[in-house]
């Protein structure tokens, strides 16, 4: 009988003593002495316990479907509360923090989640605790565990996230190339007041290609001449035209025999008066009574 009066409580417990099914005190850590068959301890534990919350879908703000996995932390801060007010703790705290759950993330799109997730962390527990402040339990802290994005909007993320990386070296690359050309400008206007500065580049840049044992050699042109020139294109044009008509040779025009052409039967000799006109009508390529004298190559008369 005496064993039967005698209890130990734990130091993470507390003792809830029931008497006559009416709670009477709470019982400490170490021995505890209750009336055997009147007399009831129950005992309560106040370390903090974990909650896993199963994975359930869930529709974000922009509507995008999501699996979403948590774990939630509490412990019993009032164990006459945690005995009396609610039948099954754990029970109780894990569908309380599944509907918390669904609902906070419902509030929010899906980047936000996957950015803000310690925010929404830290929200969630201010949402429980006015609800299990009533059972005598603290929710400490609430995690999400999980976020399972569909293939689609896993690969669009994918895609999101290259084109940004692709920006970022874009913007790097040009910043390097400002820097370059704030770094040029000196050496460029210490040249332009000292034109012999400029030659000593080509120089240089031969020695660095001859330490190679390189046989090419590279020397700079007068680029600023030709594209003065290319500029003009109008007297680029017209010096073409005028060196071919120089390289060309004169049109070959109608030439008189080297002796006045024989007559024909029956006709008569032409005066003298008449063979130099006939001369002179070869030259012009104009014959007399809109004939064709025998040797010569141009076109028909049209006069007399």
């Amino acid at each position: 009988m005496a064993l039967l009066s005698v209890r130990i409580v734990q130091q993470y417990d507390r003792g809830v003593l029931f008497r006559l099914r009416r709670v009477i005190a709470v019982r400490e850590p170490g021995l505890t002495l209750i009336v055997p068959i009147v007399d009831e301890l129950r005992k309560v534990s106040l370390r903090i316990a974990t909650m896993p919350i199963q994975s359930q879908g869930i529709i974000t703000k922009d509507n995008v479907s999501v699996d979403v996995s948590a774990v939630a932390y509490y412990r019993v801060e009032d164990p006459v509360k945690a005995v009396v007010a609610i039948e099954n703790v754990g029970a109780a705290i894990n569908q309380i923090a599944q509907t918390t759950l669904r609902k906070v993330v419902g509030q929010h799109a899906l980047d936000e989640i996957l950015a803000e997730t310690d925010r929404i962390n830290a929200s969630i527990p201010q949402l429980l605790d006015p609800l299990t402040k009533q059972w005598g339990v603290l929710v400490t802290l609430v995690e999400f565990k999980d976020i399972q994005l569909p293939e689609t909007m896993k690969r669009a993320t994918a895609r999101q996230a290259e084109a940004e990386r692709e920006k970022r070296a874009k913007i790097i690359a040009a910043e390097g190339e400002l820097l370059a050309l704030d770094a040029l400008s000196q050496p460029a206007s210490i040249m332009e007041a000292h034109p012999v500065a400029l030659q000593l580049r080509p120089l240089q840049t031969l020695t660095e290609i001859a330490v190679d044992k390189n046989s090419t050699a590279i020397f700079p042109a007068p680029l600023m001449t030709a594209i003065q020139d290319m500029q003009d294109i109008g007297t680029y044009f017209a010096r073409e035209q005028l060196s071919l008509a120089a390289a060309s040779p004169p049109a070959r025009r109608c030439r008189p025999p080297l002796r006045p052409p024989r007559p024909l039967t029956g006709w008569p000799p032409d005066p003298p008066e008449r063979q130099l006109r006939w001369c002179r009508s070869h030259r012009r390529g104009i014959h007399p009574r809109g004939r064709r004298r025998p040797g010569c190559t141009g076109p028909e008369a049209t006069t007399g």
